[in-house]
């Protein structure tokens, strides 16, 4: 199935670069030109200002657009909560390999909401980060959703989990990073290099994921 894909404020290169990953992939992800075209996903940069946040206000209302996902180097998660509260469907950061980019993608055209930094380097191998003090990958999912600027409900949405399941997750990472608070957490996170994006579920053994999900 095709993915049609729009630019805004992007200067050159930034659209070359994007329309050369895309092809490289081969996943059906094209291009397109906003000014001509409808979009699935438009990719907007924008960054902590009223005017950025307008912006992503004006496309969500438009009709030619489907979903808006921020696109940017200037990566700050603790702006992601805010963007998708608004309505963003995503917040990838403009590091992230061609692979990932088309992935992040799909999942947005999937009816996901996705927050991905660039975290090449940060975690290696089949590790996610939070691993050493005994966060599950599925604990570190949880906590990356906060750190993004979700609350409980919304990590339950979209998790797929009751609201208790969700504030188990959290008293559990609470006592394995020794937080005491909803800050304090999102500090530690940050500071780890955590943010939705980082863990990778399938790195557990699949009857350890089976024991981690909710009956």
């Amino acid at each position: 199935m095709v993915l049609k894909v729009a630019l805004v404020d992007a200067d050159e290169l930034v659209v070359r670069g994007v329309a050369a990953m895309l092809q490289a992939q081969g996943d059906g992800c094209q291009l397109v030109d906003l000014g001509s075209s409808s979009a699935d996903i438009v990719l907007c940069d924008t960054v902590a200002t009223s005017r950025g946040q307008r912006r992503v206000a004006r496309l969500l209302e438009d009709a030619r657009v489907g979903k808006v996902v921020v696109y940017t180097w200037n990566f700050q998660p603790w702006l992601a909560g805010e963007l998708i509260r608004q309505g963003a469907s995503g917040y990838l950061s403009k590091g992230l390999p061609a692979a990932e980019l088309v992935s992040a993608l799909r999942a947005v055209q999937g009816g996901r909401v996705v927050v991905a930094p660039d975290r090449r380097g940060l975690t290696g191998g089949n590790a996610w980060v939070g691993q050493a003090e005994g966060l599950t990958a599925r604990e570190a999912e949880v906590l990356s959703l906060i750190v993004g600027g979700l609350s409980n409900n919304d990590v339950a949405d979209q998790m797929g989990l009751s609201i208790n399941s969700v504030k188990s997750y959290v008293r559990s990472c609470y006592r394995k990073i020794d937080a005491d608070s909803r800050s304090q957490a999102v500090l530690w996170g940050l500071t780890h290099g955590l943010g939705p994006g980082s863990h990778d579920v399938r790195a557990e053994p699949e009857a350890a994921q089976r024991r981690e999900r909710p009956a």
